[in-house]
């Protein structure tokens, strides 16, 4: 009897079983301690029971706003299905309602004639449709033909994501028609506006769990309040008593006047309210459909059936489903922009490996260098000096010699060093072409111009000696010729 919107196991599941919840919020619920009362509100003026079950005040079962969360949706199971445990309570009230409605859709007796017929034609088409009001009887009020009615085509079941919150986490969902970017700007003003309406009390801390944007410009705000106690340690308030202090009359129009539209508790059922629940269809939904709902659930530990009634049910999801879509991709280009990051750290980490590869063969060739020298070494220790080793000798001299030598090797190192001077002064040399000199031949530069720079001092010294003899016998000569001329005068 059911309309079909689609497979009953379609997307909805799906996404409610992928979702993460928005990320919470630090620098919320400090715990330091503080001398205060324990935490206690006044009783709820207008809410009947603060449970799970009875009052249709009670909104959600604990179930989010959000379709395709981890913590669960509520339109289904918190509106749809909020007086469902009520129903025994109400079955002769039921029972006429439904005596009523099929009097009208089969066996009108208004007009007394072949109009009835019509009449109930036309019944049938606004109950199958879902709105309008049947006339049957000229003593009986006409019935209203709603959504919820049994005979409604516009009907689906599809599949919401259960809380696994513990009634001792204290999450409280608070659902603001505001954008998601007003509420961020002004979140220390929220949290300062909820501890208000909690009385001001020093003792509670109210913090925020995490924000989350909804269709419509709405936005869902997960809140918990810290409550400390005189021998300083602190607790998180049950979200059921939170829940009923929120629902009070006075508080709630104080949270209205804040922009809430919707409060609830976000927690887990229980194993005997989850049966409860699967036991009894909804309202109006039939209970063939009802029973094939909960065998194709894709997965009952996680997921939970839930009536979709009407075309607007149906928008709602798909407009969270579209959502969280965004979200999702949102999440998924954060991911990929993290993996190119990645890809190019690891370039870089694989050409340092390599390069660090080569430079540990060069240090195993020199090392075994040095290790045969050694072995060479103890093995001719107390051996005179052989012929190659004396011929060996003779060429390092020469190659020793030529190196020396000012007009060979070291004029050259003398310009390569005054180019790279040159170089580094004027930084002719862009920032990623960078040279490197090794070790060894830096010290052998080194040792180099040490011994050229002797060289010069040694050379200096025999200078200014020359000069000093050249003084002296300059200074002979004048004498000399001072003598001579006196004699000669």
């Amino acid at each position: 009897m059911a309309f079909n919107f689609g497979t009953p196991s379609g997307t909805s599941g799906t996404a409610a079983a992928t979702a993460a919840p928005a990320g919470g919020f630090g620098g919320f619920g400090t715990t330091s301690t503080t001398a205060s009362s324990a935490f206690s509100f006044s009783t709820p003026a207008n809410t009947g029971t603060t449970g799970f079950f009875g009052s249709t005040q009670n909104k959600g079962f604990g179930f989010g706003t959000g379709f395709g969360t981890t913590t669960g949706t509520s339109t289904g199971l918190g509106t749809a299905l909020g007086g469902l445990f009520s129903q025994p309570t109400q079955a002769p009230a039921q029972s006429n309602q439904l005596i009523n409605t099929a009097s009208a859709l089969s066996a009108p007796t208004l007009l007394g004639d072949e109009r009835d017929a019509i009449l109930a034609k036309w019944n049938q088409l606004q109950a199958f449709w879902g709105t309008g009001k049947g006339y049957f009887n000229n003593n009986i009020p006409p019935v209203e033909f709603t959504l919820e009615n049994p005979f409604c085509r516009f009907k689906a079941v599809g599949y919401s994501c259960m809380p696994n919150n513990k009634d001792e986490d204290g999450l409280v969902v608070l659902v603001f028609n505001k954008k998601e970017t007003d509420i961020r700007s002004q979140q220390q003003q929220l949290v300062e506006s909820l501890h208000k309406v909690l009385g001001g009390n020093q003792t509670l801390t109210v913090n925020v769990e995490g924000i989350k944007t909804l269709p419509d410009d709405q936005t869902e705000v997960v809140i918990y309040v810290v409550e400390r106690s005189p021998n300083g340690t602190s607790r998180r308030v049950p979200a059921t008593t939170l829940y009923a202090h929120f629902e009070q009359t006075n508080i709630k129009t104080q949270l209205q006047q804040l922009g809430v539209t919707l409060s609830m508790t976000r927690t887990e059922l229980s194993p005997a309210q989850i049966k409860q629940l699967l036991q009894n269809p909804p309202a109006g939904v039939d209970p063939i459909i009802w029973e094939q709902a909960k065998v194709d659930n894709p997965d009952s530990e996680k997921l939970i059936p839930v009536p979709m009634v009407g075309f607007k049910e149906l928008l709602r999801r798909l407009k969270v489903q579209d959502q969280m879509t965004k979200q999702h991709q949102t999440r998924l280009d954060i991911i990929s922009e993290d993996i190119g990051e990645l890809q190019k750290n690891q370039t870089t980490t694989m050409a340092k490996i390599a390069q660090y590869k080569r430079k540990l063969m060069d240090l195993s060739h020199r090392t075994l260098q040095v290790v045969l020298i050694k072995q060479e070494i103890q093995r001719k220790s107390g051996y005179a000096i052989q012929a190659d080793e004396e011929q060996l000798r003779v060429q390092l001299d020469t190659i020793q010699g030529e190196l020396n030598a000012p007009t060979q090797f070291k004029g050259r190192l003398n310009e390569l060093m005054s180019q790279i001077r040159m170089q580094n002064h004027f930084g002719a040399v862009r920032s990623e072409e960078r040279y490197y000199i090794d070790a060894d031949l830096l010290r052998e530069i080194k040792q180099h111009l040490k011994q050229q720079q002797e060289g010069l001092s040694h050379l200096i010294s025999i200078i200014k000696d020359d000069l000093e003899d050249i003084k002296l016998v300059e200074h002979g000569l004048n004498e000399t010729i001072h003598i001579r001329g006196g004699v000669f005068s």
